[in-house]
């Protein structure tokens, strides 16, 4: 019943979504500015890139954007220039700390496994690229949310199930699992799943337990099933490295983007 609500309400919201959809580009009259910004997690040296638009003036409000398990790549800094281009302060932070991203699934599993068997560490990881983006001049610190793809849409649950404060977060096609399930009243974000309704890496079984976890936790959220889409089916490179089960999925994609805008765009206005 809860999924098929949510469909119903995704119904509403795909009525508007080419005029919400702006796509991956310049924005008429953006100047967008990209910044490679330093910090660090427990002893571990990292990287992320902001971009904003110089032509906004004042605080921005902020978005942190957590990459897939390839790492830091050229998807996850074009998707914090389209929200630049919206108009946030977006940054794509850093979760591994190495030089170049990874091409092979042995290599980003190797990454991403350590942070997803501690979920502390996932989540101190996560936080500190949030306090990074909160540190930059132009943040508005009272206005901050965080999205992720993947491994990163993983991460973001973590960030709220510990509790973070955040006015939303928004996961695309993330591992829903966890051992440290959220408490009640722990959620203080607006939870956001964007989710391929094919996808064989995200079973039912761990569907049905987030959805129970967030109803449990009192969480604001909205579970939502694309049909017809797999795993990755934001990235247009996602089918290029041959995984069963993984591919782009273009109104998947589209739709997803739409219903993040809206899901912002309502948090950042107490709506």
């Amino acid at each position: 019943m809860m999924i098929g609500a949510c469909r119903a309400w995704a119904g509403v919201l795909l009525a508007v979504a080419a005029a919400l959809w702006s796509g991956v580009g310049s924005a008429f009259g953006a100047d967008i500015v990209q910044e490679e910004i330093r910090y660090e997690h427990d002893g571990l040296e990292l990287t992320g890139v902001v971009f904003y638009d110089r032509s906004r003036t004042g605080r921005l409000p902020g978005v942190l954007v957590v990459h897939e398990w390839w790492g830091l790549n050229r998807f996850a800094k074009e998707r914090a220039e389209a929200l630049a281009e919206l108009g946030y302060l977006a940054f794509a932070c850093d979760m591994y700390g190495i030089d170049e991203p990874v091409t092979t699934p042995d290599e980003a599993q190797a990454l991403a496994m350590p942070l997803y068997q501690d979920p502390e560490l996932f989540r101190g990881r996560a936080a500190a690229g949030l306090e990074a983006l909160r540190r930059h001049p132009r943040a508005d610190m009272t206005k901050t949310a965080a999205i992720g793809y993947c491994f990163g849409g993983a991460a973001v649950l973590e960030l709220a199930r510990s509790g973070t404060d955040l006015a939303a977060v928004v996961s695309f096609h993330g591992s829903l699992s966890t051992t440290m399930p959220a408490e009640p009243g722990q959620v203080r974000a607006r939870v956001l799943v964007c989710n391929g309704a094919a996808d064989p890496l995200v079973p039912m079984r761990d569907r049905q337990s987030f959805i129970e976890e967030m109803e449990s936790a009192n969480a604001d959220y909205q579970f939502v099933e694309f049909g017809r889409a797999v795993h990755s089916f934001t990235n247009r490179d996602a089918g290029e490295v041959g995984i069963p089960g993984v591919a782009y999925h273009e109104r998947s994609d589209r739709r997803s983007w739409a219903l993040m805008r809206h899901w912002l765009e309502d948090a950042f206005d107490g709506r």
